[in-house]
């Protein structure tokens, strides 16, 4: 009888984080890219209690997650791990020059013309809520973030997913869509709404919220 072959992927994620952080941590994205093909994985759970190791900065100059190992090499940051998996099979990345560009365009622009918003919101709502700057900063950002997702809702219009395919730019989109669902901003706009239940709705999505909910500790592990 041949072994069972051994992931060669290793993703590092959190062994624990506060609620409402749970089911958002970005290691969440390369497990749903790998679900997607059934990529085996294992995980690396870092106690998210207490100081990053000294080593682990050599791997991700600021302590985050995730980080990506494949037999031999190392990545980190959320896009550039995509783009590595995406490599790996057509059904995340398109073969068909144009469609590639445009998975690949659409990869960046989650990270850079959206995600930026949504990480404004939740300081103000979360991490600021109360706040008297908080509260007069929140009627433009919403304002700017709506003309934004507008735009994306325009450009969604018509089309399942955003290269044609399912891509790894439909798991970038979503994972920041999720942020700020709750808003108002993504309810406002049913075209955004039915595109992030078509995504969620994946089974390789589920399997990797599961697994990522299932890795989190009730409580976090005591500083050594």
């Amino acid at each position: 009888m041949s072994a069972i072959p051994q992931p060669q992927v290793e993703i590092t994620g959190f062994d624990w984080v506060p609620d409402f952080a749970k089911g958002f941590v970005r290691d969440l994205r390369p497990r749903w890219a790998c679900e997607e093909i059934g990529l085996p994985y294992s995980m690396r759970l870092l106690n998210a209690a207490v100081p990053r190791p000294e080593s682990y900065f050599r791997e991700q100059p600021w302590g985050q997650v995730p980080v990506l190992a494949d037999d031999g090499l190392n990545l980190f940051e959320s896009g550039a791990i995509l783009l590595h998996l995406g490599e790996k099979d057509e059904r995340l990345l398109p073969r068909e020059p144009q469609a590639r560009a445009t998975a690949i365009s659409w990869l960046f622009a989650a990270y850079n013309s959206v995600e930026p918003l949504s990480f404004e919101l939740s300081n103000i709502e979360i991490f600021a809520a109360g706040e008297q700057w908080a509260e007069l900063r929140r009627p433009s950002l919403i304002e700017f973030a709506g003309q934004r997702l507008d735009r994306l809702a325009a450009a969604i219009d018509g089309r399942d997913w955003l290269a044609g395919q399912f891509s790894i730019a439909d798991i970038a989109m979503a994972s920041v869509l999720r942020n700020v669902e709750g808003s108002g901003l993504l309810e406002e706009r049913p075209v955004l709404m039915a595109y992030l239940e078509r995504a969620i709705s994946r089974p390789a999505f589920k399997a990797a919220l599961a697994a990522q909910l299932a890795d989190f500790k009730p409580v976090p592990a005591a500083a050594a």
